[in-house]
């Protein structure tokens, strides 16, 4: 199987959307309509409506979790270890350590993990990937900001009723709550919502990929690129490694459920972290380099992960 052929259409979706901006073609203005539209109706009735309809019981576990989030945390330790003690400027900053970190280990679960296993081993993959997406923001985003309330310095204190107020009014993980919440309690949906979800989801994944590439052109990597390359080093190389050696190894979990928490653990870093940056005022170029980076190298480094994934029996 030539993996890069079946994730190649993909990368043309996101190429086309880097473009489309670049060139002036598509204005930044028009941009924050599509992604309007996209990340708070598309996207939320795809995830809703496939979170309502998987089959979460064959897959929940304790060592799922496990194996994927420890292998996360253990990368997000030691990418914050290296900025608190080697940054030229942020060495003993907890809040730009703790969001240096989040940005080596924060996986764009969504826009790209999700297409790239539905394209590659179909539709078996939602449940699983659902399960880690449930509390991948929640758990990365509450310990950074947990970490940042330490710092004594230009950190924006932590609090847990904006944190809990911004995740409340995130689309996306109201729409995968709401349909877990269906999901465990056997509620059925109706045919003519059903109908309508599955309609307003139809273009989620082609339009996350092009808006993710046409995002990617207002992003600059001008300054910290040491940085910005230990992070993509974390993200792409060392975090899916982890992963691999914890789900195979250790926990020795399906062959399935190993090539999913794989790749999910090799996309690159996901744009929700640069926000955190902005929020917390600490490494946002470096966060906005490394989303850059990390996006365009995986267009490289996905496939070569698939290649090896799919190599190994099933």
């Amino acid at each position: 199987m030539n993996v890069f052929l079946i994730v190649s259409p993909l990368i043309l979706v996101a190429l086309l959307g880097f473009v489309s901006t670049k060139s002036g073609w598509l204005l930044k203005s028009q941009l924050d309509a599509l992604s309007k539209f996209t990340f708070n109706l598309s996207i939320p009735a795809f995830l809703f409506y496939q979170m309502a309809n998987a089959e979460l019981a064959s897959h929940l576990s304790a060592q799922l979790f496990a194996a994927f989030y420890l292998p996360v945390l253990v990368c997000y330790a030691l990418a914050g270890l290296s900025n608190y003690f080697f940054h030229r400027h942020y060495a003993g900053n907890n809040a730009a350590s703790a969001v240096f970190a989040l940005g080596a280990s924060y996986s764009n679960t969504i826009i790209v993990g999700l297409p790239v296993l539905l394209l590659v081993l179909g539709q078996q993959v939602v449940a699983i990937v659902f399960l880690i997406v449930s509390f991948h923001s929640a758990m990365l985003f509450a310990l950074t900001s947990a970490i940042a309330a330490f710092s004594s310095n230009q950190s924006k204190s932590f609090s847990w009723s904006d944190f809990i107020n911004q995740n409340v009014k995130n689309p996306l993980i109201i729409s995968i709550f709401l349909g877990l919440a269906v999901n465990l309690l056997a509620l059925p949906v109706p045919a003519p919502i059903g109908d309508t979800l599955v309609l307003m989801g139809k273009p989620a994944i082609t339009l996350a990929l092009f808006c993710l590439g046409a995002s990617l052109a207002f992003y600059q990597v001008r300054s910290e690129l040491r940085f910005i390359m230990l992070a993509s080093v974390f993200k792409l190389l060392l975090l899916p490694v982890l992963v691999y050696l914890s789900t195979a190894h250790i926990f020795v979990l399906e062959p399935l459920t190993v090539k999913v928490l794989t790749i999910l653990g090799a996309c690159p870093a996901g744009v929700n972290a640069y926000l955190i940056a902005k929020v917390q005022g600490q490494h946002q170029q470096t966060l906005a380099g490394s989303v850059v980076v990390t996006s365009i190298l995986s267009i490289i480094t996905l496939p070569i992960w698939l290649a090896l994934i799919t190599m190994s029996p099933s």
